[in-house]
């Protein structure tokens, strides 16, 4: 792909659009790695977003769709793509009654807040997820015994025509780390959440709970992407890889976390590869102790689509 050519199309027909060439993925994920992606496009609007997506199209490229990148690892080497950065924009709330309606783009924090605002309950554990609303609908982020499915209602999205289209209730397919866009191409829009009436303060003092049980128990003072590894059918993955033996062990800058081993935190100046090989030999320990064999929950890129 002709890069220069490509950004040159892209501001002649949404010359509003903010761009940025050759833009570190490093500052746009939690874990503070990642060489340059070749294109970073910052849609304040769906109508800008849907815009890009269908230009892009036009000309054969495939977007990474990205929120605040809390659940990404980047390549060193970067990445030879466009990355359409949601996380600066497409963050609307619509109130209507009990059910809010939010945009992808907004933060899941914010989105617990604004319901809290409102004396509506169901979504205090999201405060602490650092993640988007988009981000977090695609793996049904959850914490503390919830999780989004146990709220979200309808998804709208892109599909992989570009065409607009919803999911209602159990077409979601929401379940552990899962939902119905896992896996494809498309592009979540917003998401609708059906809530209860709830007593103000007592939400409130709820969500200040359980960001200090996330201040004790999680390595929130260090760059990571939260769990490394999803929950095993039998056990935990913190607990496995505990007693491996392998808090604390470290490659490169990369480290296994001394205060939550579930947490793989970058020590300063880790690279993708540190984490790579560092996953690798707690998949390998872990397996050797105890027959089980931990499945990554942070996505890994690759430098092409």
């Amino acid at each position: 792909m002709d890069y220069t050519a490509l950004i040159a199309d892209i501001r002649a027909a949404l010359p509003g659009l903010k761009l940025r060439e050759e833009e570190p993925m490093s500052r746009h994920c939690s874990f503070r790695i990642g060489g340059p992606a070749a294109v970073m496009a910052f849609p304040a609007s769906r109508e800008e977003l849907t815009a890009l997506c269908l230009l892009l199209r036009q000309k054969g490229e495939m977007p990474l769709v990205i929120g605040r990148g809390t659940n990404l690892l980047p390549p060193d080497e970067g990445l030879r793509r466009v990355v359409i950065n949601t996380s600066r924009g497409l963050d609307d709330m619509v109130l209507d009654g009990s059910r809010l309606t939010v945009g992808c783009g907004a933060s899941l924090a914010a989105l617990s807040n604004a319901a809290a605002e409102a004396g509506l309950t169901g979504l205090e554990f999201a405060h602490g997820i650092p993640g988007t609303v988009g981000g977090g609908i695609v793996m049904n982020a959850g914490a503390y015994g919830g999780e989004l499915k146990d709220a979200a209602v309808q998804t709208e999205y892109l599909d992989e025509e570009l065409r607009l289209c919803q999911a209602e209730g159990s077409a979601q397919d929401l379940s552990y780390r899962h939902s119905f866009l896992s896996g494809r191409r498309c592009v979540a829009l917003s998401v609708a959440f059906a809530l209860e009436a709830g007593d103000r303060e007592a939400i409130f003092a709820r969500m200040r709970e359980l960001d200090r049980r996330r201040r004790d128990s999680q390595p929130l003072d260090m760059p990571s992407a939260g769990s490394t590894f999803k929950r095993p059918r039998e056990g935990y993955a913190a607990a496995l890889i505990d007693q491996a033996g392998l808090k604390g062990f470290s490659i490169g800058g990369a480290q296994v976390s001394t205060k939550h081993a579930g947490f793989v935190v970058n020590t300063g100046g880790a690279t993708s590869a540190d984490v790579l090989r560092l996953m690798e030999h707690i998949q390998k320990t872990v397996l050797a102790q105890s027959g089980i064999l931990l499945e990554p929950e942070v996505r890994i890129l690759q430098r092409e689509a």
